[in-house]
């Protein structure tokens, strides 16, 4: 699908990807297309509490899940993906912690060849979503603005 889009797209907008598949998606691109990776987080210090809560979001994956497949190619087992995921999965595909934690991995992102990056926060409510960009971009580095629609 990547090379699809670097033929006949103006980009890339990947979910529920590590890092590690924003740069090789940059690569396979080339650097004149657009690479908008989604990073869900969870501003939530607790391992235990963010990784539940990335859990519930998550939910379970079918077999045949191109998120399943995409998983697979890059290195993370059948066990990795089984019930809710291993730890190694949920922090991969979901950043966690204080603010500038989850700003650090908005930053990886951006180092591993993203233009844009979606913030999405995985909250029961609007208020808490709000709350936790509101966080989020006390933690971002000046230059990195959230657009408002």
């Amino acid at each position: 699908m990547v090379e699809l889009a670097r033929d006949r797209t103006d980009g890339v907008h990947s979910f529920s990807a590590p890092v590690e598949h924003t740069a090789l998606v940059r690569k396979a691109l080339g650097s004149d297309k657009l690479l908008i990776p989604e990073q869900a987080f969870i501003i939530e210090p607790d391992p235990e509490q963010a990784r539940a809560i990335a859990r519930r979001y998550r939910g379970r994956t079918g077999p045949d899940s191109p998120y399943t497949r995409n998983w697979l190619r890059l290195g993370y087992s059948q066990q990795d993906i089984a019930d809710g995921g291993s730890d190694r999965l949920v922090d991969a595909l979901v950043a966690w912690g204080t603010p500038e934690a989850v700003a650090a991995r908005v930053q990886a992102q951006l180092d591993a060849g993203a233009d844009h990056v979606l913030v999405h926060p995985i909250a029961d409510d609007l208020t808490t979503a709000i709350g936790q960009l509101e966080q989020l971009a006390s933690a971002l580095p000046r230059g990195l603005v959230f657009a408002n629609s």
